[in-house]
């Protein structure tokens, strides 16, 4: 999710790329990691903190829950039939080369959040043989959803003036019983810090503190209507550039982050790029990472 400037979230994209050194342990991991990033919205002066929260620019994650991926799970219905009948003949060795490219985070949900990310990017789905139980999906099966929540969870009550937004954006294989299990976990385990939906305008820093809210959830499904603490998901567009060109992703971000201020929502600037089938081909053994990553982020610091 961006507002203006773009300094916060290249910083961000290096230090989950691990290209900044590394913080001291803290001895007291309930309390935190001792990040300078882990507080920093609570550290913003009034000025900002006064502001329309959709004015700032608070860094995300892609794909934010892949640190993990199940390689012996499997391979998940957001994928094309052909993926899943190769995977078939290949077995474990086609898994290994589907993680290579489903892992795009290398650091937990609490290790993204002491590092300031505060913008996450949820795809969810029921997984065989266990339809009562969600998990977090980009290829293959991560983690449970409810394990992810709780992590997200812990780390709040530990830093009581940040606030995260929640992106649920993309269901697979779910019934609207799989949707109400989903609300319903939320709910247990956020409780009082669900952020009714309102006018995003009028969502400051401090009107969240004042009422005690620290989660935004934006939930792209009908259901959203039915539940004040759900922002339906046209209130956090995500244009997306579909591209492998950095250039044209730089072109892409600068007329949608210009457009964005018409829309009266908040918004994500997606600086990602997307891998087609040729570049999958070309980087089958190297993976995502060294195919694509390095050449995002010089593009972006240029930027």
């Amino acid at each position: 999710m961006a507002g203006a400037g773009w300094s916060w979230l290249v910083r961000a994209m290096l230090q989950l790329r691990g290209s900044l050194s590394p913080q001291e342990p803290d001895p007291d991991p309930e309390r935190g990691s001792g990040s300078p990033h882990a507080d920093w919205m609570g550290n913003l002066p009034h000025s900002l903190s006064a502001l329309p929260l959709a004015n700032l620019a608070v860094p995300g994650s892609h794909d934010s829950f892949s640190f993990w991926i199940d390689e012996k799970s499997p391979v998940g219905p957001d994928q094309p039939v052909m993926v899943r009948h190769l995977a078939g003949i290949f077995r474990s060795f086609w898994k290994k080369m589907m993680k290579k490219w489903s892992v795009t985070q290398s650091l937990t949900f609490r290790e993204q959040l002491e590092a300031g990310i505060r913008y996450f990017d949820l795809r969810v789905s029921t997984k065989p043989g266990e339809d009562d139980e969600l998990y977090f999906i980009h290829g293959l099966f991560g983690s449970k959803v409810y394990d992810g929540l709780i992590e997200i969870d812990n780390f709040l009550k530990a830093h009581t003036k940040e606030v995260i937004f929640l992106d649920f954006n993309h269901y697979y294989e779910m019934q609207d019983s799989n949707h109400a299990y989903l609300i319903q976990i939320l709910q247990k385990t956020f409780g009082s810090k669900l952020c009714r939906a309102n006018l995003v305008e009028e969502i400051t820093l401090q009107y969240l503190w004042e009422h005690g809210y620290q989660v935004l959830v934006f939930y792209h499904h009908p259901m959203a209507h039915d539940f004040p603490f759900l922002w339906p998901g046209n209130q956090m567009p995500a244009p997306w550039a579909n591209t492998t060109d950095a250039q044209k992703l730089v072109q892409f971000l600068e007329t949608t982050l210009n457009e964005r201020a018409k829309r009266g929502t908040f918004h994500v600037s997606q600086a990602i790029l997307t891998p087609q089938t040729r570049t999958v081909i070309r980087g089958l053994i190297v993976g995502l990472r060294d195919s694509l990553v390095a050449r995002l982020v010089c593009n972006l610091l240029l930027f």
